[in-house]
């Protein structure tokens, strides 16, 4: 029976547990459904799969960045199709972003369900701080995809409803990254040209420039390294690393530097194959033929031009076809490369016991060129008989052997041979040590030879063999500089890497270690095993017109030509497959914004518009044609991606930044420093035009990027040094306060806000801008009134307004918005706390309280009076320009008027400092300054005029002076009966408040039983003025009460009738007096004026008078269309002295 009822309720659980699972159980059910035991065990995590995303655009766009969209819900809870995704996305401007935090909305709802009781301290915060196990679960989901290839060929081989799930990288340091390195290392320079630099630098500069070039690139190697190993590194190379350590800036620049040099680099190698392909394989194939003896060097020209054509189009049709057939024979190359590189050591150990026979034809010292004759001799015997030979006929221009038209040379010399490859063993290596450059158009000579020295005829030169162009030690390091380049070919392809950080570096100091060995036993093979002559010989003109390099290689020259051949046009697929991708990668960044339409390109995500640039640009390489004038065009674009690839490693090193922790341990800020060096000298060495060009086209870049104004936040390290470049500055700014040679209004512009926060006054940030001009310090704030927690959004969202606003206004500042209870106090905290050390406001701007004579409420008068004497307090300037809605805006120009400045106590030279700064904005700029000040009865007028004319001589200020003469003292009828109204009116004010407020706080006190100490706050603050009072106050009245309030009524109507019996105040009415004299002789003289400027009066000691303080502010600036009010901070802000 109990087994039968334990039966039972298995099978009752088990069918609970399936509806609990589907959803459809309630939850008590569930509870009951667990066996008591399992209660105590925290509930199951829940199962995590992956959601495919169909968001073509977007998927294409963080394949760049290596991002993999995932998504973790429980199977059950599949989301629609409309549902969003909560992933690590990205905004479209390559700024990722997380648009909810790892764990989504629906599982932050059902709260319990997911969260352990052990959490329950943290389960209000869970949706926005995911736990621990959350994080880890989205971290190893993460996975790379490469910026390269491999998507697309997926996206090639499967139809469009079907996606490939993508594979985890697997490659290993081998296959990855030394292979790929070497591939790219190795190119058209090795096979072409660098026999040819040894003959002409000798071995020992040979040494020298291939070790400058080699430490460059490792020590370049080392600091990539670092950064690669510095966190996770999506696939996008180079770029990537340098936008994000250095900013969007330079890595725009330095991004755009690489694609140009990794274009040139595709010219470069197209140029090697068809030299190759026209000069050793068919020769036979040239369009153009030299109509005279001089025009051979043009007419190969325009045969590398048009067949370099040809052969863009043909690869550029490969790569846009599929990048998939470019990536199977990369192996097919590298092979070739190989194979190449062994048959030259082959041949240089053979050649120790048997040197292969490669005559060189001599006459005198002279190198012959073998491609004109067959024997090398004046005479040959024929049927006994001694006949001229081919070479005679050339030098003679007769068969017969007459010597009336010979070259005196040709007579004079004998012709002789000498072996071309004397083998390694024949002690050449010593001839071979010293350098020997020639100009253009010398002829080739063996030294020590034997020749009698006479000068030749002018048009037999093409039969030797001629230097093409004039060498030196810089010209040679621009020419071989590419052939190390390519060592950016691991960090390219991060994403295929199974272990990028161990990988990159691993594999990139290997492949740079093999290709420098390979380079110096090279050098030091071809300097001993083959002629100097023949090493000087760029074209195998002496040799038949064989690859020098092919002279040496066993078992036949045919193997380096044609392995060479095929190495570089896999060389040119490559640049023009990845030159493609890394401009679509800065496109798809869009931090430049004009590159926008390469970021596109076909469904499969193949940059077709980028390939279009990119082979326009390649073909302009092909239309110099020249194999040696492209070399150090692309050296520049690679040294300057190298320069800034140290430098971002050395200023994350010196910064410290808290995120530089690179796995790779073997780095230092020096290293960096001497790679970046190196790079510079190299780039000067090699072609110091080239190198302020390339300089240029980076800084226009980085210019244009800083103009259009890169958005774009991605923790570089340029953020961190300004960061540390401000600090030292502020620093050294706290050491004492600015000499008055130094001073300028720093400013605090406190803006006031309407209900919408939106800027009530724009025309005050306006005023800033143009009295700024973009110097110092300008700080723009506000203050809302309210509690912080509750109020915050409100803050930000004022913030962003005002930072709108000025934007609009062209305001260079900062925003700071306060919340505070009181306005008052929002705005002490700001006048306190703004600005950091040195960088504080010195100055504030603070708007005029229009329409207080007819709002009821005080407080907007007594705020504007409390932030006075908080300025003065704090030794402050203050600016209060009044009628700022009729200042000029920033397109308005005033070709003519005047700036008047009313100068009656002084206070600093604040007066005359404003009129000038405002003078330097295009607004003002026409307008002429004024000065006037007042004379009492006992001044000398006249000797004030001589004094204040040479002070602002002094002062370089240049101004009219005008003394006016105020000798009339006499307190008119008007100022006595203006002073009366004045004051009736505030005590009006006074008592219908007094009443109010009384009977408000009357209610309030019998309510809640307040001690007697709140009676002495009754109205000593506005806010209290306006602090929330009960609407409707119920009250038991008691007989005592009611007379009391008789008789206060009776009080205030017999106080009102005292209004009519009033007397001024004597210190108001001279006051008053004061004011209106003042603006009876100021409305006189400065009427017409575009801006008056006068000393703004202080406010009174006893706060009993403030409405007064008002009221004569008013009367001293009315009649006036713009005025500015200006007090001083009570330090001197002008200097007469240098």
């Amino acid at each position: 029976m109990g087994g039968v009822e334990e039966r039972g309720f298995l099978r009752g659980s088990d069918r609970t547990g399936q509806e609990c699972a589907a959803g459809s159980a309630p939850r008590p059910a569930c509870l009951a459904a667990v066996p008591r035991g399992a209660l105590a065990a925290p509930p199951a995590m829940p199962h995590f799969t992956v959601v495919p995303v169909e968001d073509k655009h977007r998927a294409e766009y963080d394949s760049v960045e290596g991002l993999s969209w995932v998504d973790y819900r429980e199977p059950a809870a599949a989301p629609a199709a409309g549902d969003s995704y909560d992933t690590v996305s990205s905004d479209g401007h390559g700024n990722h972003k997380e648009n909810s935090p790892f764990l989504n909305s629906s599982e932050a709802g059902k709260g319990g369900d997911y969260y352990d009781r052990n959490l329950a301290l943290f389960e209000e915060e869970l949706d926005i701080r995911p736990k621990v196990s959350s994080l880890l679960g989205k971290l190893v989901n993460y996975t790379n995809l490469t910026q390269g290839v491999k998507e697309h060929e997926e996206a090639e081989s499967t139809d469009g409803s079907k996606k490939k799930v993508s594979k985890s990288p697997s490659m290993g340091t081998l296959m990855g990254v030394y292979l790929p390195c070497m591939q790219n290392i190795f190119g058209v320079i090795l096979f072409l040209r660098l026999t040819w630099m040894v003959g002409m630098a000798g071995v020992l500069q040979s040494f020298l420039i291939v070790l400058l070039c080699c430490c460059c690139t490792m020590l370049t190697t080392i600091s990539m390294s670092a950064i690669a190993t510095n966190g996770v590194v999506p696939a996008g190379g180079s770029y990537f690393m340098i936008s994000r350590s250095l900013g969007p800036e330079f890595g725009g620049a330095v991004g755009l530097c690489f694609y140009l040099g990794t274009t040139f680099a595709g010219a470069m190698y197209i140029l090697g194959a068809i030299e190759i392909l026209l000069t050793y394989i068919v020769p036979q194939a040239a369009i153009f033929h030299p109509s005279g003896a001089h025009d051979a060097s043009s007419a190969m020209l325009n045969n590398m031009r048009v067949y370099g054509t040809v052969f863009l189009i043909l690869m550029a049709v490969v790569v846009f076809v599929g990048v998939k057939y470019v990536n199977k024979f990369a192996s097919l190359f590298l092979a070739c490369v190989v194979i190449s590189i062994l048959s030259i050591y082959a041949g240089a150990i053979k050649s120790i016991f048997d040197p292969p026979e490669f005559p060189i034809c001599m006459l005198g010292n002279r190198t012959l060129s073998r491609d004109q004759f067959d024997v090398c001799a004046k005479t040959i015997v024929k049927d006994n008989i001694t006949v001229a030979s081919k070479l005679w006929e050339l030098f003679c221009h007769s068969t017969n052997l007459t010597t009336e038209n010979c070259d005196e040379y040709f007579l004079m010399n004998n012709v002789s041979e000498i072996a071309g490859i004397p083998g390694a063993a024949s002690g050449i290596l010593k001839d071979n040590l010293w350098s020997n450059y020639l100009e253009k158009g010398e002829i080739l000579e063996k030294a020590h030879h034997p020749s009698v020295d006479v000068a030749g005829q002018k048009n037999n030169l093409h039969l030797y063999v001629l230097s093409d162009i004039a060498t030196s030690f810089m010209v040679l390091v621009g020419i071989f500089f590419p052939s190390v380049t390519g060592i950016m070919a691991g960090s390219n392809r991060s994403g295929d890497l199974k272990d990028a950080q161990k990988s990159i570096p691993v594999g990139t100091i290997l492949a740079i270690v093999t290709t420098s060995l390979v380079y110096f036993s090279c050098v030091l093979l071809f300097g001993a095993c083959i002629e100097g002559v023949v090493l000087r010989d760029k074209y195998g003109d002496a040799v038949n017109k064989n690859l020098v390099v092919g002279t040496l290689s066993w078992p036949s020259p045919w193997v380096i030509v044609i392995g060479s051949f095929f190495s570089t046009c896999g060389a040119g697929l490559q640049s023009l497959t990845g030159a493609p991708r890394l401009l679509q990668a800065i496109a798809k960044d869009n931090i430049i914004p004009f590159l926008w339409v390469f970021g596109h390109g076909k469904a499969n995500g193949e940059p077709t518009w980028a390939l279009l640039l990119t082979a326009l640009i390649a073909e302009l390489g092909i239309l110099i044609a020249s194999l040696d004038m492209v070399a150090p065009i692309l050296s520049m674009f690679f040294l300057m991606c190298y320069l800034f690839v140290n430098l971002a490693c050395a200023v994350q090193t010196l910064l410290r930044t808290p995120n530089w922790r690179p796995r790779f341990k073997y780095y230092h800020w020096a290293l960096s420093f001497l790679g970046m060096s190196i790079c510079l000298a190299l780039m000067f060495i090699s072609s110091w035009y080239y190198a302020l060009v390339a300089m240029l086209i980076a800084g226009m870049i980085y210019k244009y990027i800083e103009y259009q104004g890169a958005e774009k936040e991605w923790g570089d390290g340029i953020r961190g040094l300004s960061l540390s470049a401000a600090r030292y500055a502020l620093l050294r700014l706290e050491e004492g306060p600015p000499h008055t040679k130094n001073w300028r209004p720093q400013l605090l512009v406190l803006l006031k806000l309407d209900e919408d926060l939106h800027v009530k006054y724009p025309r005050l940030l306006t005023f800033a801008s143009q009295l700024k001009a973009g110097k110092g310090l300008t700080i723009i704030g506000s203050v809302i009134q309210g509690n912080f927690l509750e109020t915050y959004g409100e803050a930000q969202a004022a913030e962003q307004t005002i930072k709108n606003m000025m934007d609009i206004e062209k305001v260079k500042g900062f925003c700071q918005v306060v919340v505070a209870n009181k306005v008052r106090e929002g705005i002490a905290h700001l006048i306190q706390s703004c600005g950091l050390g040195g960088m504080k406001h010195n100055t504030v701007v603070l708007g005029w309280p229009y329409g207080w004579r007819q709002s009821e409420d005080p407080r907007s008068w007594k705020t504007f009076i409390g932030t006075v004497r908080c300025t003065t307090a704090a030794h402050l300037a203050l600016l209060v320009p009044k009628n700022v809605s009729f200042y000029p805006s920033n397109h308005e120009r005033y070709n003519e008027g005047n700036i008047d400045v009313w100068w009656i106590v002084h206070d600093g030279g604040m007066l005359m400092l404003l009129p000038f700064l405002l003078k330097q904005h295009k607004v003002w700029r026409k307008c002429k300054m004024r000065i006037f000040t007042v004379a009492q009865m006992d001044d000398n007028s006249i000797q004030m005029k001589k004094d204040l004319a040479t002070f602002l001589y002094q002062l370089r200020i240049e101004a009219e002076v005008e003394v006016v003469e105020m000798h009339n003292s006499d307190i008119s009828a008007y100022t006595y009966e203006r002073t009366l109204m004045m004051e009736q009116r505030s005590q009006m004010l006074r008592q219908m408040r007094l009443t109010k407020t009384e009977r408000e706080r009357e209610a309030q006190l019998v309510k809640d039983r307040h001690s007697i100490a709140r009676l002495e706050s009754l109205y000593s603050d506005e806010e209290d003025e306006g602090d929330s009072v009960p609407e409707n106050i119920q009250m038991t009245w008691t007989k005592e009460k009611c007379d009391a309030e008789k008789r206060n009524r009776g009080s205030a109507v017999g106080s009102f009738r005292d209004l009519i019996n009033i007397k001024p105040n004597q210190s108001n009415v001279r006051r008053m007096h004061t004011a209106v004299k003042l603006n009876e002789v100021i409305v006189n003289r400065s009427h017409d004026a575009r801006l008056v400027l006068l000393n703004m009066p202080g406010p009174p000691k006893n706060t009993d008078g403030d409405e007064n303080y008002m009221e004569f502010l008013e009367v001293l600036t009315e009649g006036l269309e713009r005025v500015l009010l200006v007090r001083g901070g009570g330090r001197e802000v002008i200097t007469i002295y240098s």
